[in-house]
């Protein structure tokens, strides 16, 4: 299999795997009466690809977790093989292996998938978009579900969230950023809408998967990097090899978790199993949210005053434009890609009911706690 190049490998494999997937046992149970019931249960071992590295903190634990509670809940009905990127398919190609067949499930981000369709990044991350608990009330509660699981329909893939960072830190930097004149020129490891905005501003955006972070900014193939959040960021060490450390996460106030499962596979398995996928999902949905928020500040507090991390702001003026070229981009994605229209409609009208309930409860409550 190594010999074949990564899209053979997944042409090739589309048609069987998912049946070879599937091992059947049958099982004979006396029961009153003259003759013997023979009572079948299928049971399923699935292939979960993801975009993370193999054992990766949060994302891949969670993966692995969600991996076992429903083989638990399952009763082993249902066993779940996870992969780390690379390991079966490249990070990047989990999306188009479940899409064909080759995996069950895939477990990343939504913006990875921009070139399969614009819209994809929506359900990812919105730069100066809703925070977590408002996308969560939109997608669950709010029309987004229906409107993702339309959006993936001709890939053969369901979606459903699975896990999120919350809000993110904004960067590591190896120069100041004092104006928006310091983004000219700079290569930044930032994916989805975000790094178009870098490229709006003079810079370039580029998406890599997390495993190439460290060794490009070491070795200078990239000048700047955003990744999670301070957890993640101690744990890759990248405040050892850059200088600033920069917030807020402007271009990720949340990044969406999302489990891909294969459709024609889902609808195949029995209800109950099919329930057990969904309430393993959103289990990850709160476990991961939950555990991000437990990690992030004590390890801001290990980089500031363990390992003297110059923390900064970004200027106001910078944000400014980052804003304003954000909604550029978003403006120029839904007058071209009918689908992106459709979804951000709903998004936007969701996201200014939302801000309005906000104003008057939690926005206040924060602005006055920061006074005292």
């Amino acid at each position: 299999m190594q010999k074949l190049k990564r899209r053979e490998f997944i042409k090739k494999g589309a048609a069987a795997t998912l049946v070879g997937g599937t091992a059947i046992s049958a099982c004979s149970t006396p029961q009153s009466g003259d003759a013997p019931t023979v009572r079948t249960r299928k049971n399923y071992e699935w292939q979960m690809v993801t975009t993370w590295p193999p054992g990766f903190p949060v994302m891949g634990e969670g993966a692995e977790m969600m991996a076992k509670w429903i083989e638990d809940a399952s009763d082993g009905q249902m066993k779940i093989n996870v992969f780390g990127g690379g390991e079966l398919v490249p990070a990047f190609e989990s999306f188009e292996a479940v899409s064909q067949g080759v995996a069950h499930m895939s477990h990343g981000v939504s913006y990875y998938w921009a070139g399969k369709s614009e819209a994809t990044p929506f359900f990812g991350a919105v730069p100066f978009g809703m925070n977590t608990q408002q996308m969560n009330a939109w997608i669950y509660c709010g029309g987004g579900l229906e409107l993702w699981e339309e959006l993936y329909a001709p890939f053969n893939i369901l979606p459903m969230p699975a896990g999120n960072t919350g809000m993110q830190m904004g960067g590591w930097f190896n120069k100041q950023i004092n104006s928006i004149e310091d983004i000219k020129g700079l290569k930044m490891r930032i994916p989805g809408l975000g790094g178009k905005v870098i490229d709006k501003a003079g810079g370039t955006g580029l998406s890599t998967p997390g495993s190439e972070i460290y060794t490009n900014l070491d070795r200078g193939v990239i000048d700047a990097t955003e990744w999670v959040g301070p957890y993640h960021d101690y744990k890759l060490g990248l405040h050892k090899i850059a200088d600033y450390y920069y917030y807020p996460g402007w271009h990720e106030p949340c990044a969406v978790l999302e489990l891909g499962v294969n459709r024609p596979a889902f609808e195949a398995l029995p209800s109950h199993l099919q329930q057990i996928i969904r309430s393993a999902a959103a289990r990850a949905n709160i476990w991961m949210l939950s555990e991000f928020e437990a990690k992030n500040n004590e390890y801001l507090q290990k980089l500031v005053n363990e390992n003297n991390v110059d923390l900064r702001r970004f200027p106001d003026d910078v944000l400014a434009a980052f804003q304003k070229h954000s909604q550029e981009i978003i403006d120029d994605v839904v007058n071209r890609v009918p689908m992106a229209k459709k979804i951000y409609a709903s998004y936007s009208t969701f996201r200014k009911a939302v801000t309005s309930w906000a104003a008057v409860t939690e926005q206040d409550y924060y602005t006055r706690l920061s006074k005292i």
